[in-house]
């Protein structure tokens, strides 16, 4: 499937280098402004980029801004598209309130903005910038857009809490709660909640390629972590991190590791008190209530 789309970039003045682009939904030609352009550390211009198939390997930075745009306007799913090499065409960017810059020019921004009586601030030195200075998702509730990149993907009725942080290539499948984090690769179940602290591995923990999942109706409790899928209707106990290799003992006192059990549904992963031993039972989401819907009602 052919994309082609419509953007407006930001380029470095002094070497021609592309900073960032954005492609607005509409797909038609709107600009943005910034005191970095005004005061001529940067440029700006249109780009029409053409996506043959996202399957391919992307070749530029605009090729990966509409990526990780059509991402966030969940148009694809993740893992859904190739995001080879991102990191290497992305480059490094001091996201500034008087626009983005190379982190080299930030001392001459500064200056430079002092006689528009501008008090620069400089949040973030990232590749990826906010997902909400891009696209602003439908029905979705972010308490701290800091946490959340662009390239993220958020289904209508999602809720991220202050603690939640999504990455790109992540994101929830629909209405779920996050406050935990989702690491690129990982993806969210519908009426899912990844308790406050909790973790997901994803494909950047250790250069691993496993993709893990969390199925709809499960929990991950408070300062709790899996390394492994969850099927649907699963539990994992607050501050019980489940590795591949964790040994855990079945019902039946058999014990095998937790990989065996990734992807699983009707779970429920438990350390027993009193042996510290990691537990497995059977159990559904009725055992923790499910979502608060009142929660996620983001119109």
């Amino acid at each position: 499937m052919s994309i082609k789309r419509v953007g407006h970039r930001y380029r470095d003045a002094e070497s021609g280098k592309t900073i960032d682009v954005w492609f607005p939904l509409s797909n038609t030609k709107k600009k943005r402004a910034c005191l970095a352009e005004k005061l001529g550390l940067i440029i700006s211009d249109f780009v029409e980029i053409t996506i043959e198939s996202l399957s391919d390997a992307p070749v530029s930075t605009e090729d990966i801004y509409l990526r990780l745009h059509l991402l966030s306007e969940c148009a694809v799913k993740p893992n859904e598209v190739n995001l080879d090499g991102v990191f290497s065409l992305l480059p490094n960017i001091a996201w500034t309130s008087a626009g983005p810059v190379f982190p080299a020019q930030v001392e001459l921004l500064r200056e430079l903005v002092a006689a528009e009586f501008h008090h620069l601030t400089v949040p973030s030195i990232d590749k990826f910038p906010r997902m909400t200075d891009y696209v602003i998702p439908s029905n979705v509730r972010i308490a701290d857009a800091d946490r959340v990149r662009l390239g993220a993907h958020l289904a209508s009725g999602t809720t991220v809490m202050h603690e939640g942080f999504v990455n790109f290539n992540a994101g929830t499948l629909g209405e779920s709660m996050v406050e935990g984090r989702i690491t690129p690769g990982v993806v969210v179940g519908k009426n899912s909640d990844i308790g406050a602290g909790a973790s997901i591995m994803g494909t950047l923990s250790g250069g691993g390629k496993q993709k893990n999942q969390i199925g709809e109706r499960s929990l991950l409790g408070a300062n709790a972590g899996v390394g492994i899928s969850l099927g649907d209707e699963c539990i994992v106990e607050a501050g019980l991190y489940v590795t591949a290799g964790t040994k855990v003992k079945m019902p039946d006192g058999q014990v095998v590791a937790a990989k065996e059990l990734s992807g699983k549904s009707g779970l429920l992963f438990r350390r027993n008190s009193q042996s510290g031993a990691v537990e497995v039972l059977p159990t559904n989401s009725s055992r923790w209530g499910g979502l608060n819907s009142s929660l996620h009602s983001n119109d």
